[in-house]
């Protein structure tokens, strides 16, 4: 029997000889490939596999790219695997800024092809930024929630740089853009974003977490209670924020009860039961 690397190389062969022989074919192989490597990473669960194994697939990814440079698909694969990769598995800060830097490129690149105005706005002042922003339209909100997304990611390894910080907004008007357009989109993970953007802030000093709340709560909602990071991150950033230590044990405990193999969401629901069991053992309250 082969082992693991021959045949990931036998399978890597096949994929070359395929897109050698038929080059209209190029794309919709390519794309596909994308794909299934998406959904093999979020569908994993064992979060360890993927941490050691997600590094080959992200060469892989590159490769395609530098093949197909304008392929939206293959852009916007790369921007999520980064960022899920970079967001959950990586703890070396400057690494975690590399990984992030290649996700807002990636995403920024899918999406600045249909939309050029938001690349070339998003160093400028926000109501500039913001103007662009209500132009976009229905048919590029997966670019406009992944490039929102990447950016936070990016924001969120720079945490220290408060020029970095200052953008937050702009990534928030990008989330909220895609929720005026399709609340529920991508199962409630724009408003899950949302939530941890609006539960920065305690009422004492100005903050409205009652609208981070509120985006949880409809994030809980709208992936019919699978998504079970939506319930952590309403644990770990609203109920700490109010100091609701019954709603914040009641989360996390459904998060640990829970059955985390669910479509798209199984590796990501792995580690948010692994983190509720790290919340509910420290000692914040």
């Amino acid at each position: 029997m082969p082992s693991s690397f021959s045949r990931l190389g036998l399978a890597c062969c096949l994929c070359a000889i395929i897109l050698s022989t038929h080059s209209g074919c190029v794309s919709m192989a390519t794309d596909r490939l994308a794909s299934n490597l998406s959904s093999a990473m979020l569908n994993q669960t064992d979060p360890e596999i993927v941490r050691h194994g997600a590094p080959a697939y992200l060469l892989l990814l590159d490769s395609l790219i530098e093949e197909n440079p304008d392929d939206p698909t293959l852009l916007y694969a790369g921007a999520r695997l980064y960022s899920a990769y970079a967001g959950g598995l990586v703890t070396d800060s400057e690494r975690k800024k590399g990984l992030t830097q290649k996700a807002l490129a990636y995403a920024g690149r899918g999406l600045c092809q249909r939309q050029p105005a938001i690349c070339e706005l998003a160093p400028k002042p926000y109501e500039q930024f913001f103007e662009a922003v209500q132009r976009v339209d229905s048919e590029d909100m997966e670019g406009l929630y992944l490039y929102a997304t990447s950016w936070a990611g990016w924001i969120e390894a720079r945490s220290d740089d408060w020029n970095a910080v200052a953008d937050l907004a702009k990534a928030e008007a990008m989330l909220q853009h895609v929720v005026l357009q399709d609340p529920g989109y991508e199962r409630g993970r724009a408003q899950l974003y949302l939530g941890v953007i609006r539960s920065q802030i305690p009422p004492t000093l100005g903050g409205k977490p009652e609208i981070g709340r509120q985006h949880f709560e409809q994030a809980i909602s709208y992936s019919s209670g699978e998504d079970l990071m939506a319930k952590l991150e309403f644990a770990r950033h609203y109920a700490r924020l109010v100091f609701d230590k019954t709603l914040h044990d009641r989360l996390l405990n459904e998060v640990i009860d829970a059955d985390p193999v669910k479509p798209g969401l199984t590796l990501s629901n792995v580690m948010a039961q692994q983190q509720a069991r790290e919340l509910l053992t420290d000692d914040y309250f």
